[in-house]
């Protein structure tokens, strides 16, 4: 039987709720939703290009520390606080993503956690390449 392994990534901002920044089951692993804090917890200056970037880092963060990594997400979920900035979001998104291109669903939001203005949550294989 498998175990729920929580993991908490050195790299990325403490979470700020009582949650890890991921569980491990089996061969997958669920990351908490993201937002744009740096590691020391601190909102990233700038707009949604910037934010989306920091998420993304301490994505690869949260997924290196479950033995994981961009190139074996199945599943990620954007949440946005504008859909409008939806075309600025993809943009980043394709350039951490490049060829591999996982299952997605985007979701407009009426807010986020510290008013950010972006959140992504991820699925990702353990024991694939």
């Amino acid at each position: 039987m498998s175990k729920l392994e929580p993991i908490i990534a050195a790299g990325a901002p403490a979470a700020i709720g009582p949650y890890s920044h991921a569980v491990k089951l089996g061969g997958l692993l669920f990351t908490s939703g993201q937002i744009p804090l740096l590691p020391d917890g601190t909102l990233v200056e700038g707009g949604i290009e910037e934010q989306a970037r920091q998420v993304f880092r301490n994505l690869e963060a949260v997924l290196a520390a479950g033995g994981s990594s961009l190139a074996q997400v199945v599943k990620a979920t954007v949440f946005l606080k504008d859909m409008n900035q939806f075309a600025a979001v993809n943009e980043v998104y394709a350039s951490f993503f490049g060829d591999h291109k996982p299952a997605r669903s985007a979701v407009e939001v009426a807010r986020l956690p510290k008013d950010v203005l972006v959140e992504i949550e991820l699925i990702a294989s353990t024991d694939v390449e």
